[in-house]
């Protein structure tokens, strides 16, 4: 077993090398760096170390004890005595017979930024993939926000952002796939990865895309526990602006299946998504699937169909009142973005003394009310102001807006989300549980 045959390597051919090389710069082999030292003790470890390689340089296994030696200095960050141990032969490939990572790899999980541009500088290849998971140093990277700073050492030396693992996994679906919204953030490193030309448009074999991952989150808030649903709910919120800012679409299906798109999760569960929802459509997503129009799915008929759903479940008065006023809230923003809302002629909606839902007079008179405004011709200047935001995606629209030669009320106009204040409770993710 090429594990146990590595370990025993360590253990009785070249760790006798590697611990005198420990003992000289002073570090157990279970200790990481203490406090920071003198240059003057540092010239002295050096050339300590410098000695015991000259002494032990024809042993017949000089070179496999540095290389190790030289992966426990990428792990702790010393750069310094790299360097020594590079100058007298290290193997930059050397993979630790463990873990089977090499010296870069070890770096970026310890997140030492100066030990990858040491190794890299030294030859090492900044694409190597690991033999277990073939991973390469950017996606290890990309997977935890305190690695950031060697994400950005590995982008500036060139590392191809849009490379594939064996899955098909991009360093920016690394990136999404180990955030989880509580314990794990990684906004910083999704926004990074993004500026530096990641393609938000990338597939892994089996399907998975920035998108799917999103909506998995999304599902997990509505599992979740009230905190923790909100916590994830920031997350979602932050990586979905970042996402739309660089040309997601939010409302195509995910698969040929017609699993449910972004948009399409935050309207049918629009109450306990609402800041998802009012996101979604300022930036101008589609309220139809846009790869298979309303024969998917429509916007309208899926918040009406949550709408009464809630409502039935809900016995508050107050509450079914916030959750009518948020359903209308959101077809009014709707028309800031498009000229028609795509009214279902199939849509069911109970009728007031013959169902017994205790809401049916709400929902008709809402309904009643939005056909009625749909059937009068949109204003000259709503048209235009559709029509002038849909040319400036993607969404931000602000800075692009203030650019155009307008008088300044007309920027306003062109903005009108700045109008929208949320209500208190309304700007976080709430699980299904929460309601009541």
């Amino acid at each position: 077993m090429p594990f146990l045959h590595g370990f025993r390597r360590i253990i009785y051919e070249y760790q006798p090398l590697v611990d005198a090389v420990m003992c000289v710069i002073g570090l157990e082999e279970r200790d990481d760096i203490g406090e920071e030292r003198s240059s003057e003790e540092e010239s002295a470890i050096s050339r300590s170390l410098v000695e015991l390689l000259e002494q032990e340089s024809q042993s017949e296994v000089f070179v496999e004890g540095i290389s190790y030696a030289l992966f426990k200095m990428a792990e702790r960050g010393l750069v310094q005595p790299a360097k020594i141990l590079l100058r007298y032969g290290a193997d930059l490939n050397f993979e630790d017979p463990v873990s089977y990572y090499n010296p870069l790899h070890i770096a970026v999980l310890r997140n030492r930024p100066n030990m990858v541009k040491l190794l890299a500088g030294h030859g090492a290849d900044i694409e190597k993939r690991d033999r277990i998971h073939e991973s390469s140093p950017l996606d290890l990277a990309s997977e935890e926000s305190e690695r950031l700073p060697c994400l950005l050492a590995l982008l500036d030396l060139g590392a191809d952002v849009n490379a594939r693992d064996k899955h098909g996994k991009t360093p920016l679906l690394h990136a999404l796939a180990s955030s989880d919204g509580i314990t794990v953030h990684n906004t910083e490193n999704i926004q990074l990865l993004l500026e530096r030309g990641a393609d938000v448009r990338a597939a892994t074999v089996d399907g998975e895309t920035v998108e799917s991952s999103l909506v998995f989150l999304v599902k997990e808030a509505l599992e979740a526990s009230v905190e923790d649903a909100a916590q994830i709910g920031n997350f979602c919120l932050k990586t979905t602006q970042l996402l739309l800012a660089h040309g997601v679409d939010p409302s195509c299906c995910l698969n040929e299946d017609g699993e449910p798109s972004l948009t399409q999760t935050s309207l049918e569960y629009f109450d306990l998504l609402f800041p998802l929802a009012v996101l979604l459509i300022q930036s101008g997503a589609s309220l139809v699937c846009s790869n298979h129009s309303d024969s998917c799915w429509s916007g309208y008929s899926l918040l009406f169909q949550r709408l009464q759903t809630a409502l039935q479940q809900c016995s508050d008065q107050t509450h079914a009142a916030e959750l009518l006023e948020q359903a209308e809230m959101l077809l009014d923003l709707v028309k800031v973005h498009s000229p028609t809302l795509h009214l279902s002629c199939g849509l069911q909606l109970p009728m007031p003394g013959q169902e017994s839902h205790p809401y049916a007079q709400a929902l008709l008179d809402l309904h009643k009310h939005v056909a009625e405004r749909e059937a009068s011709p949109p204003a000259l200047r709503c048209l235009c102001r559709v029509f002038i935001r849909d040319r400036l995606k993607p969404w931000p629209l602000e800075d692009r807006v203030k650019a155009l030669p307008l008088p300044d009320r007309l920027k306003y106009f062109l903005l009108p989300e700045h109008t929208y204040t949320p209500k208190s409770g309304w700007d976080c993710f709430k699980p299904q549980q929460s309601q009541r």
